[in-house]
């Protein structure tokens, strides 16, 4: 099942556009019987599931499994879906689909618990996981469904992808291929909630106050949405007011998670154990984790669950896909993100000759699998590549210095004297993350022209000279900061843009009218909270006014910026909403009080002796 993903936060069953297919209820009630399973699990909750299975019995088919906490409706044994699986393909391949959710959501009994933490130690029964509830699920499956070939295949997308990769640890022996798609991984430093201990405001807001509304046991009435009141995210969470606001003014105590997420504002136990990553050992299952370049949640779960286990299980068959696609791409078209076109339907692509051939080959011994290592979209040049391991080992270090005047170079700085450039920056006015009107974390601005940004006094702009040939950047960045703050603390965004020539073509067609001349797409974008720039569990003040150094990973990227592009970086201390304000002054952020925000000036340093640059990898 794919489900689309609304601007609340919320998937939702449906077959409008922009989903890319659908197969229609009467197809699937033609070659699929459904039936209905409330499956026990070791400490004797039972969760619901339902399973699709083929009319077909001349032959055995393989179970494809995804767990779900955004419902597995519609519910009754007579009711249908109008499709199933990761494509159409798959259901006219023939698939046993079963479909559950997971503890304490929907039908399902039990307590839900947000990134249930790994139990590496089981002394009991009581001792459950995502990693048990997927093993029990498949051995009762195993031993319940007619006509299965005892193989298994666990896939699923953002949430989903988390209880996937979940499934892939301390696996069933049936369990023969796991697809984890923009899999949850790291909720303080690289996903969805938190990056680099920055709060992601408008994502977590809009999320929490409908998925994390408290639920009768069990139901299938999806939560309603939350009224803002205007269209305007950045005005709603501006008179918000501080962090506090949330609570007081909102949730009033009924999104308990809310409140932890906020609390645990340092990288403690709670989110070191709900981390995965460091259980990604001993894989026995092939594994094929799927990300977007462009994906404003799970990207950094994505490139991490596949390093994870390229380390931590180095026998493991692993592969990873990333296509130029936003949170959930690949599930619809694939052509384009906002004004920037790919040039063809991706998605279809990874559906039919990536995800499909996969699953056939370790579920049915179908085919001839000859997926590389690493099958990478080049965004820039839109192509697809095969790389042996990412980051390619042919890619080397290359340093972009912030020079004066507002230049980038290849070449460091030659002087010596002290030279920095700096900035006003005022929490009452916050640079806002994108130009047009959004009520929260639109997908699109990933890919979002800059212009807006860059006219901002309180926004630091470097620019390369066009550039005579294709420069290529393959794998993940790194921000090299020499900065100073009037403050205590300060968030220090770093973005890499592509600045197209100003004679460049509009799009053909031109859906919002959108003028491609001098375009500064965004190729990567990240915060960093300062305090945390020598540890995420204790952080630790600026002294004001002493030129400290801070330096952090970006995401990967590939990308080509093409020959007459180029190449800009900001460097500015809001991205509002999408990230919460620093109130500049070191303390809990969420026990800021409107007096306790304050200006800061901002100073970066660009002298040969103490440079700040921008690390890449290229090819």
């Amino acid at each position: 099942m794919v489900m689309q993903r609304l601007r609340s936060g919320l998937f939702v069953l449906t077959c409008a556009a922009p989903l890319a297919w659908c197969q229609g209820l009467e197809y699937i009630r033609a070659h699929y019987t459904k039936y209905e399973f409330r499956i026990p699990m070791r400490d004797g909750k039972r969760l619901f599931t339902a399973v699709y299975v083929p009319k077909d019995d001349s032959q055995s088919y393989p179970i494809l499994l995804l767990r779900t906490p955004y419902s597995v409706r519609p519910y009754g044994a007579d009711s249908y879906p109008e499709r199933l699986g990761p494509s159409e393909k798959f259901v006219r391949e023939g698939f046993i689909f079963a479909l559950q959710d997971v503890r304490g959501r929907y039908e399902s009994e039990g307590e839900f618990v947000h990134v249930r933490p790994y139990i590496p130690q089981k002394r009991s029964p009581k001792d459950v996981d995502e990693s048990t509830d997927a093993y029990d699920t498949i051995e009762w499956l195993l031993q319940h469904v007619p006509n299965n070939n005892g193989r298994v295949g666990v896939y699923g997308t953002s949430y989903p992808g988390f209880y996937a990769a979940m499934a892939a640890i301390d696996a069933h022996p049936a369990l023969k291929a796991v697809a984890p798609h923009a899999p949850v991984t790291d909720w303080f430093i690289g996903d969805d909630f938190r990056h680099n201990g920055a709060l992601f405001l408008a994502h977590a807001f809009n999320f929490l106050a409908r998925f994390g509304r408290p639920r009768p046991e069990p139901a299938t009435v999806p939560e309603p949405p939350f009224e803002h009141g205007t269209p305007d995210g950045y005005q709603f969470f501006l008179r918000m007011g501080p962090l506090s606001g949330a609570e007081e003014k909102h949730f009033k105590g009924k999104i308990a998670f809310w409140r932890e997420l906020i609390e645990h504002d340092t990288y403690d136990e709670f989110w070191k154990a709900r981390n995965p990553l460091p259980h990604l050992k001993n894989i026995r299952p092939a594994v094929l984790t799927v990300g977007g370049w462009f994906d404003a949640e799970n990207l950094y779960g994505a490139l991490n669950v596949y390093q994870s286990i390229e380390k931590q299980s180095p026998g493991a068959w692993n592969a990873l896909v990333m296509g130029p696609w936003d949170h959930g791409g690949w599930n619809r078209e694939g052509d384009r993100l906002g004004p920037i076109s790919f040039g063809a339907k991706t998605s279809e692509f990874f559906r039919d000759q990536i995800l499909l051939p996969f699953f056939n080959y370790f579920l049915k011994g179908k085919g001839e699998l000859k997926l590389p290592e690493a099958y990478m979209f080049e965004t820039g040049t839109n192509q697809w590549r095969k790389y042996d391991a990412w980051p390619p080992k042919t890619s080397r270090e290359q340093a972009l210095y912030l020079r004066e005047g507002g230049r980038l170079a290849f070449e460091p700085p030659a002087d010596e004297v002290e030279a920095c450039d700096e900035y006003l920056s005022d929490p009452a006015k916050p640079v806002p993350f994108i130009g047009s009107i959004e009520i929260g974390m639109a997908y699109e601005y990933m890919v979002a022209d800059q212009r807006f940004a860059s006219s901002r006094p309180d926004v630091l702009v470097y620019e390369s000279e066009p550039l005579e040939r294709d420069f290529v950047v393959a794998g993940p960045l790194t921000a090299r900061l020499q900065v100073s703050t009037s403050g205590t603390d300060s968030d220090w965004v770093v973005k890499l843009i592509d600045v197209y020539p100003d004679n460049y073509p509009d799009p053909n067609p031109n859906p919002r009218n959108v003028r491609m001349g001098g375009y500064q797409q965004l190729v990567r974008g990240e915060p960093f909270r300062g305090k945390f720039r020598d540890s995420f569990e204790k952080p630790e003040p600026f002294e004001p006014g002493k030129v400290t150094r801070v330096e952090f990973t970006l995401p990967d990227v590939y990308h080509v910026f093409r020959r007459g592009h180029r190449i800009m970086v900001h460097i500015q201390s809001s991205w509002f909403p999408l990230v919460d304000r620093n109130p500049q002054k070191f303390m809990r952020i969420h026990e800021a009080r409107e007096s306790d925000f304050q200006k800061a000036t901002q100073r970066v340093c660009r002298s040969r002796s103490r440079p700040s640059l921008i690390l890449l990898r290229v090819l």
